[in-house]
């Protein structure tokens, strides 16, 4: 089954206004900045897709990708670590004014409810959190002596994630530190659209080199020479300047 689609803007066509998405990466590591520009400019010409409740490790930095999609209006709640990062300005004014809701969660346990979500485990136990106003409300339990604090999994509509290799059937390569959340997020995902640098014929990858089966995988498009959000940001990029001006 061929899984790759002609551009950007078809792949991220199907998005619906109130969908769970997941973004991959890990700071600028991994981000699928061209996917989520496409989506916003989809925004920005239909309105749709809009409330949109967001999982991703930090809350976006500077007026690029994920930063760009809050600053816009486009989600309505998002569920990361690290709210605080680099230049995390637009997320900050945003949750200030109440135009956004904020659930926060411990970055371990971040990864391990998006494993489970892909797993088919509906909640597991931590440690992590227990004490804190993180754990309230949640039900605790002792093993062994030690109070642990039960979490739920995570999943999602959609996951947008980045990849380095692909072949037409989906199978993904990552590169190196780029490889973070985006794995587990494929198979958490009832729909994954993946970036990639290349695209390659069946075969074209070592099977014993493949991250990501794919059938987790719904659809792939090429972006040959992707953007970095570090390098955006350090030369004041502003996403999408006319919807902002």
């Amino acid at each position: 089954m061929n899984k790759t689609v002609p551009g950007l803007a078809e792949a991220v066509a199907g998005i619906a206004d109130g969908a769970v998405v997941m973004i991959g990466g890990f700071g600028g590591s991994g981000a699928p900045i061209e996917l989520i520009h496409a989506l916003i400019d989809r925004y920005v010409r239909t309105g749709s897709p809009g409330r949109l409740t967001v999982v991703n490790n930090n809350a976006g930095n500077g007026h690029v990708g994920l930063a760009a999609m809050i600053e816009v209006g486009m989600v309505a709640k998002l569920i990361c670590s690290f709210p605080r990062s680099a230049d995390p300005t637009v997320f900050t004014e945003k949750y200030l004014a109440g135009d956004i809701e904020l659930e926060l969660v411990p970055q371990g346990t971040l990864a391990e409810r998006i494993r489970a979500g892909g797993a088919g485990i509906p909640a597991f136990y931590t440690p992590t959190s227990y004490g804190t106003e993180l754990a309230n409300g949640k039900p605790v339990a002792e093993f062994e002596g030690r109070p642990y604090v039960q979490e739920r999994w995570l999943k999602a509509d959609v996951a947008l994630v980045k990849a380095h290799i692909a072949d037409t059937r989906g199978n993904l390569t990552y590169n190196k530190a780029a490889r973070n959340f985006n794995p587990l997020m494929c198979m958490a995902a009832r729909e994954t659209i993946v970036q990639v640098s290349r695209i390659v014929p069946p075969g074209g990858i070592d099977p014993e080199h493949v991250v990501t089966p794919g059938i987790f995988v719904t659809s792939v498009v090429e972006v040959a020479a992707p953007q970095q959000e570090e390098v955006l940001n350090r030369a004041g990029a502003i996403y999408p300047e006319a919807a902002l001006s």
